[in-house]
Formats: C-alpha cells, sequence, structure tokens
C-alpha cells in the first residue's frame, strides 16, 4: 500500500475534520498516509471532490505513489490548473496540463 499526500489550501473547516479522522496532519494543511488503500484513497477523494463541487473553495492536491506513472506518482488536484509529471530526458517535472 502506498503512501498518500492531500495537501488542502483555503478550504473549509470541514475538509480537516474529516481528513484528519482517515490521515495523520503533519502541518497545517498537509495530510499523509503511510499505507492507505487504493479503494479508501478513491473513497476519501471522492468525498473531497463532492464537497469541492458543492463548496466551489480553495484548492486540494492528492498524491500518491503509482509505479506505473512517470516518476512512479500520480497527482490529482481541484480548484487550481491540473498537473502532469513529464520525463524531460531523466528530469522529472510538474506540468500544467
Amino acid at each position: 500500500m502506498p503512501l498518500t499526500i492531500i495537501v488542502t489550501r483555503d478550504v473549509e473547516a470541514r475538509y480537516r475534520g474529516f481528513l484528519t479522522s482517515v490521515m495523520l496532519e503533519i502541518a497545517p494543511g498537509t495530510y499523509v498516509s503511510p499505507d492507505m488503500s487504493a479503494g479508501v484513497r478513491q473513497r476519501v477523494w471522492s468525498v473531497l471532490q463532492g464537497w469541492w463541487q458543492e463548496l466551489g473553495r480553495g484548492a486540494l492536491v492528492l498524491v500518491w505513489r503509482d509505479k506505473s506513472a512517470v516518476g512512479h506518482l500520480r497527482i490529482e488536484a481541484l480548484g487550481e490548473p491540473p498537473k502532469k509529471i513529464v520525463d524531460a530526458d531523466g528530469i522529472l517535472l510538474v506540468k500544467r496540463k
């Protein structure tokens, strides 16, 4: 089970309450889980997506390890330009879509 990280910025307090029930808050707005399963990660993100669509404030970024992805990382984002990890001649870069 991979490490999962969620970073929140300028969101309502409900996000913090929910995320601290399933993850550790290691810094303000930064949550980690060392062994979150894919199913739990998908359910957590689904809740966050629903709230974000309803409230439309702030930004959230979800990052997790995925060995099939470039750089072995996947990124999902709400409220800011989507990002993609690209391999530029062996250097990993984050590109806005």
